[in-house]
């Protein structure tokens, strides 16, 4: 009976585990993401603006778009927000969890090549 008991206990540990650690990896992976579209093909604020909001939906991320402020200065952008999701980390219990980020890139003002085209955002793999 103890031995199932921490079989329980044991699975459910690492149920948590898995759930929490695939979230963080999908947030590490976001962040990354917008971290590129600031650096590499930032235009207006309101262009960067939409490419967070469709990378937040291609990584499934409930994400406002009130939730998150852009800012720039000489050559820097600052990206800074936050999102809840719920995340089950014990079967039929949902927790809502916070995500804060911050990312602070140095914005490129290279032109591009004559002929070359933007990388599209790519959804998730």
């Amino acid at each position: 009976m103890k031995l199932l008991i921490k079989l329980a206990f044991t699975a459910l540990i690492a149920n948590a585990a898995f759930r929490l650690g695939t979230e963080y990896l999908t947030h590490y992976k976001f962040r990354d993401t917008v971290r590129e579209a600031a650096m590499y093909r930032a235009g207006s604020d309101d262009e960067l603006r939409q490419r967070v909001m469709e990378t937040a939906a291609s990584y499934s991320i409930p994400l406002k778009e009130d939730a998150f402020t852009i800012r720039r200065d000489s050559g820097q952008a600052f990206i800074q927000g936050s999102y809840t999701k719920p995340i089950e980390l014990v079967p039929g219990f949902p927790y809502s969890w916070r995500f804060d980020w911050e990312i602070e890139a140095i914005v490129s003002d290279v032109p591009r090549l004559p002929g070359s085209l933007p990388k599209s955002v790519h959804p998730p793999s």
